[in-house]
């Protein structure tokens, strides 16, 4: 049974299907997870959750110890994640309580650990495509089972935040055919790449940003009047998912390091191999300490 990683964005702190389910705490190399994970099954798919901001929402998005959500998404053998984002409209056709599937990314973070590979192994993976299509074709399946459209396709804005943009950016952002913006796809996608996983996300909108004529500008408090309509059609979206079960890994995520590994396997330490741990297992053959 392939296991689903589900990380939880704002105002998705929980599952009520895993609310029973304990804490399983993971100490990482890279430290602390945002918050315990919890494995339950939902449908026929067996599901680990992490809530990205914190259960109390006390991390900021530069702040988030993505490193460590991934890595421990990877030691508990997952092999899919889905991010459940909120988001901003870039465009008319998107307005607030969508559902995104983007296919693209545009990385604008500043200030943020955004590899596993920074020193020691050097690593260089493919990120042409940061979403993996088949995973997205799967959600975008059981997104249709449930009455829930999604828009595919289109690209996600990631800024470092935590200010909302000011309004010549977010011009900008529209003339770069930006479909919705954010401030947590990266460095996840990059990360989730890394450690050889199918990553898609779930971009659910809260509003239309700034550069809307019409519309209020973008506030906490307009956030927040959107998202509890968010968190039922996302949540919907994933007990379908979780009732039809994950794809079969024919893309090349689950290969993504075979490719792009520079230093030599006999050359991995096993300082290297304590750092890198369930990241490179599989490349490595240096001898048990």
């Amino acid at each position: 049974m392939r296991r689903l990683g589900v990380v939880g964005g704002s105002g998705f702190y929980h599952l009520p299907e895993l609310a029973e389910s304990e804490g399983i705490v993971i100490a990482t190399p890279y430290g602390a997870p945002s918050g315990d994970l919890r494995l339950g099954v939902i449908g026929q798919t067996e599901v680990v959750f992490v809530p990205r901001h914190g259960p109390d929402h006390s991390f900021s998005p530069a702040k988030v110890p993505y490193r460590a959500n991934i890595y421990a998404l990877k030691a508990l053998d997952v092999s899919h994640v889905l991010s459940i984002s909120a988001v901003g409209s870039l465009r008319q056709e998107l307005p607030p309580r969508s559902a995104v599937l983007p296919d693209q990314i545009i990385d604008r973070t500043v200030d943020r650990e955004r590899t596993f590979f920074d020193g020691g192994v050097v690593a260089h993976v493919g990120l042409a495509d940061p979403f993996c299509g088949e995973f997205r074709a799967r959600i975008e399946m059981a997104a249709e089972r449930v009455n829930q459209p999604v828009h595919p396709g289109g690209t996600y804005i990631c800024i470092e935040g935590p200010q909302f943009s000011t309004r010549a950016e977010s011009r900008l952002y529209r003339a770069w055919d930006g479909s919705v913006i954010g401030m947590t796809a990266m460095p996840e996608a990059r990360l989730a790449r890394e450690a050889e996983l199918c990553y898609a996300t779930l971009a659910m909108v809260t509003d239309y940003d700034v550069w809307h004529e019409t519309e209020g500008d973008v506030s906490v408090e307009l956030v927040r009047g959107h998202l509890r309509a968010n968190l039922d059609t996302s949540a919907a979206i994933l007990r379908s998912l979780g009732g039809s079960g994950l794809p079969d890994r024919n893309c090349d995520c689950g290969n993504a390091l075979a490719r792009a590994m520079m230093s030599p396997p006999d050359r991995i330490g096993s300082d290297d191999c304590e750092r890198l741990g369930v990241i490179v297992e599989r490349y490595s053959r240096a001898p048990a300490s």
